[in-house]
């Protein structure tokens, strides 16, 4: 089932049910085929002829019409199967995003970038609503898996990814980082400058991810929606701040005692 994507997709069930065995899809018509792949949207001229002249050249890996059968038969349920599940798994994708629309927190979580109808109540269910689970951001940066572990013997010293943390949870808040990237213009001048440096990829997602946990501890504390203007701005402030010029410090002795004096004019 090479002519498809994911062999649990729709296009390859609908596909199977329709020719089971490699014989009944080469006794179809070239026109037949080409209709079925538009009727599932896969529009592309090239990818249509080149999947139509696949099938007429292929040669079947077995003729033993036991094994084919029973392959086939067993191949049909499979797919009802599968088609169920996809069914399934579609309520409940409506299912939590109604709960996630409902929820008290989704008014902080819904404007922060990046954030879609999949992440939003993964984001959610990290923080809930008990305003004293974490403490500091640090907490949950370190809750989650994002903050890095300092680890030492002797007079050796070491930083390496935590183990011992919700999987899911650290996923989550890597996956945010990297969908951030087209609608935060900080968050992606930040990727590239790491990028720029030469650190991994996945190393400066993390590093990323680390600066959005603090971003929504706050808005999650404060009660207050993301606005990227504002922490544009304040990104600004603190980049004056840090380029503006150096503090002209010397010790002056006053009264007996040394004390440190700012010359700066």
């Amino acid at each position: 089932m090479d002519w498809f994507f994911e062999v649990s997709s729709q296009i390859a069930g609908d596909f199977l049910e329709c020719w089971p065995t490699l014989r009944q899809a080469q006794k179809a018509r070239a026109e037949t085929l080409r209709r079925f792949f538009k009727q599932h949207n896969s529009s592309k001229s090239d990818s249509i002829e080149r999947r139509v002249e696949e099938i007429r050249n292929a040669v079947p890996a077995i003729q033993d019409a036991a094994v084919i059968d029973s392959c086939s038969t067993a191949v049909l349920a499979w797919v009802r199967m599968l088609r169920e599940l996809r069914e399934t798994i579609a309520a409940y994708d409506q299912k939590i995003e109604s709960l996630a629309r409902q929820h008290p927190e989704f008014a902080i979580v819904d404007p922060l970038p990046g954030v879609g109808p999949v992440l939003a109540p993964r984001l959610i269910a990290a923080l809930g609503t008990q305003r004293d689970r974490y403490r500091s951001a640090s907490e949950l940066q370190s809750y989650s898996g994002i903050a890095p572990v300092l680890a030492s013997s002797g007079k050796q010293h070491w930083v390496h990814w935590r183990w011992a943390c919700p999987k899911f949870l650290r996923q989550t808040f890597h996956e945010w980082a990297l969908h951030s990237l087209p609608y935060s213009a900080w968050a992606k001048a930040y990727y590239d400058q790491q990028r720029g440096k030469g650190k991994p990829r996945n190393t400066v997602l993390r590093a990323l991810a680390f600066k959005w946990i603090r971003i929504l501890f706050r808005c999650w504390k404060d009660r207050k929606p993301y606005c990227e203007e504002i922490y544009r701005q304040a990104l600004h402030r603190r980049k004056q701040m840090t380029t503006s010029s150096p503090v002209q410090l010397q010790w002056k002795t006053c009264a007996g005692f040394s004390k440190i004096a700012d010359l700066t004019p």
